[in-house]
């Protein structure tokens, strides 16, 4: 008996590590994504598309950025739509920095995060399913009820909040009829940009979004 007693103990205590080492590495990836200094120049080519940005709004831009990435971080490998079309400018801006984008992508998620067209997907339901997927999991770090939301995330209300003329806009008020907002609690994007990670295969019903990127 003192043999299995042995065993038990050793096998809790593996299990025991394993749990703690995970956590730590998931502690690890948050600070980075969150302490990362990026690129200057991210903000500035930001800046030359969209000019009338101060300095406080191309440093929201980047916070933008630092959320996607945990929100990509969180998902795993399922695809994750970028519901911001200035945050999508920041993120191809920084692919461009090739070696610290691989770096990055690396050590805050474990594998390098592809910026994918909507139209490059292997399944048109993928853009689709992604931007419910990045809807569930902004509103549980924001603490919204992705189902009865009184208040949008900032990656779904960035882009209006920042007057972006070609971005994506989200209403909440889902009851007015022939505005150009996407309705937000009922997600349902055919068209976008996206990335792989977290979120389950259900589906919300909705209004379609318009186009962007993505990564997988």
């Amino acid at each position: 008996m003192e043999w299995l007693i042995i065993l038990i103990v050793s096998l809790s205590l593996m299990v025991l590590l394993y749990k703690w080492n995970k956590h730590a590495l998931k502690r690890r990836r948050q600070l980075l994504i969150d302490t990362y200094s990026f690129p200057k120049s991210i903000s500035e080519k930001v800046s030359v598309k969209y000019p009338h940005l101060s300095d406080d709004e191309l440093h929201l831009v980047i916070n933008g950025l630092r959320e996607y990435f945990h929100i990509c971080n969180i998902a795993g490998k399922k695809v994750v739509s970028m519901p911001s079309q200035v945050v999508d400018v920041a993120w191809h801006e920084f692919i461009l920095f090739t070696e610290q984008y691989s770096f990055f992508c690396k050590k805050a998620m474990g594998r390098f995060l592809h910026h994918t067209p909507a139209e490059a997907m292997k399944k048109p339901t993928l853009a689709q399913l992604g931007i419910k997927r990045a809807w569930r999991i902004s509103c549980q770090r924001n603490g919204i009820d992705h189902k009865a939301a009184t208040s949008l995330p900032i990656l779904f209300s960035i882009d209006s909040m920042l007057k972006i003329d070609d971005g994506f806009k989200y209403s909440l008020d889902c009851t007015k009829k022939g505005g150009r907002d996407n309705c937000a609690s009922h997600i349902g994007c055919t068209s976008g940009c996206t990335g792989s990670s977290f979120g389950d295969s259900g589906s919300d019903g909705g209004s379609s979004c318009g186009g962007g990127c993505g990564s997988s």
